[in-house]
């Protein structure tokens, strides 16, 4: 044989050893699969269960809040950080959709808008419950779900209240002042003489304080009234006195009476102050009242507001919220919390809080029993705004003797909404100078 045959025969002879081995392998293979499964097919149903077990449940099907606006519209601006908040705190109990009708026209015939904004709300079949046109507050939203039975009790505002005092207030009535129920320092007490006996107050502050919300004729009723000379403690008819107005080691402002100028200056040479006549003293008293209730009041103790961009004052927080009432505007206030200082921020529009800042904030209800039972209001000088609840809760107890509830601001701001045009008249006023 040649050469090229033997080589020939060479790779034929290794072709056939190699088919053999792959022969035998295969048997190998087939008879292994045969004792064990067909390994394709038991991979084959592996995949299918774990596609069926990690395949996800049908998502609960929620009801629905669609609010149909524009970006650029001010009462869809205003919506804007209401429907962010419902989106995260409500995210389990109703979808959040906005729809911005400028952008997406057919979406404004889809559903019929004829105005912006617009909020609609389906349930969890699609159909529609209830629309409301303009701009709609937080609490409106969510009180609505509630009248169609959406249950909110695992983000409703935590319930506070005390309505007994936690220490019995054993001052004796001469003690505490007829206006703040704040303790008389002899040394500044003013005493009005009425009828029915002694009215005392703390200081000249709180009694003009009585004296911006009597209804009787004012006219000479400042010789029913008797101050303290700072110096001596003596009493003198206020038409006599001499006031040095200047200010305490808090900033506030502080009044004294004297019985002359010259008394006067000699404090003033001290702790600086100006000395007022009782005229010049009560124009300069008068000067700042509520925007609700026409009370007098202090700029550095009120809530300013603003409103259609002119600036008032809220004796109270709550009377902060009232002047929306009195004016029938949208408002701005600026508020303090009564514990700590920190800023709180409230804008309305057409009677509801359109946003609230810190979101946390709430507000405090300061209420007393009346003879007959029922509860009412403790007056301006016992409410309050509170960054949180646990605010609202450290400042009560340092305040043993108040008693009330915690409330939301919508809230208050609702409680002053719902008054009658005469009693917003009637706000604040007191009808009989008389004693506790």
């Amino acid at each position: 044989m040649n050469k090229v045959t033997k080589i020939a025969i060479v790779i034929i002879l290794i072709v056939a050893v190699v088919a053999v081995i792959i022969l035998k392998n295969n048997e190998k293979t087939n008879s292994e699969s045969k004792a064990l499964g067909d390994p394709v097919e038991n991979i084959t149903a592996a995949k299918i269960q774990a596609a069926e077990t990690e395949k996800p449940e049908e998502s609960k099907v929620l009801p629905r809040l669609v609010d149909l606006g524009a970006d650029k519209c001010i009462p869809c601006k205003m919506m804007a950080p209401i429907l962010e908040e419902l989106k995260k705190e409500y995210a389990e109990i109703f979808n959040v959709e906005f729809i911005d009708v400028w952008k997406n026209p057919d979406a404004g015939n889809k559903y019929g808008i004829k105005l912006i904004p617009t909020q609609i709300f389906f349930d969890s079949s699609g159909k529609e419950l209830f629309r409301h046109e303009g701009f709609f507050g937080k609490d409106d939203i969510l009180a609505k779900w509630k009248e169609f039975g959406f249950d909110f009790s695992k983000v409703k505002i935590a319930d506070f209240n005390r309505l007994e005092p936690a220490a019995p207030d054993t001052r004796s009535k001469d003690q505490v002042c007829y206006m703040c129920d704040g303790d008389i320092n002899l040394k500044t007490l003013v005493t009005v003489k009425t009828e029915k006996g002694d009215v005392r107050l703390c200081c000249p502050h709180c009694y003009f304080i009585m004296y911006s919300c009597l209804t009787e004729d004012k006219t000479d009723f400042e010789k029913k009234v008797t101050v303290k000379d700072f110096a001596s403690g003596n009493s003198i008819p206020m038409t006599e006195a001499v006031f040095l107005a200047g200010s305490d080691k808090n900033g506030r402002p502080a009044i004294q009476a004297y019985t002359n100028t010259e008394k006067a200056g000699q404090t003033q040479k001290i702790s600086g102050g100006n000395i007022m006549t009782l005229e010049a003293l009560k124009q300069n008293e008068l000067s700042h009242r509520c925007g609700f209730c026409d009370r007098a009041c202090y700029p550095q103790d009120a809530a300013k507001v603003s409103v259609s961009g002119i600036q008032t004052w809220g004796c109270c927080s709550h009377c902060a919220l009232g002047v929306a009432a009195r004016t029938g505007k949208d408002i701005e206030v600026h508020e303090k919390d009564r514990l700590t200082s920190e800023p709180i921020v409230v804008k309305t529009i057409n009677g509801s809080i359109a946003s609230l800042e810190p979101s946390t904030a709430v507000a405090w209800f300061g209420q007393r029993q009346k003879p007959d039972g029922t509860w009412g209001s403790a007056g301006c000088f016992h409410q309050g705004f509170f960054v949180s609840a646990d605010n609202l809760k450290k400042w009560i107890e340092r305040n043993p003797f108040e008693t009330g509830k915690l409330i939301s601001i919508q809230e208050a701001l609702a409680n002053k909404m719902k008054l009658s045009p005469e009693q917003i008249q009637k706000a604040c006023k007191i009808d009989e100078c008389s004693p506790k």
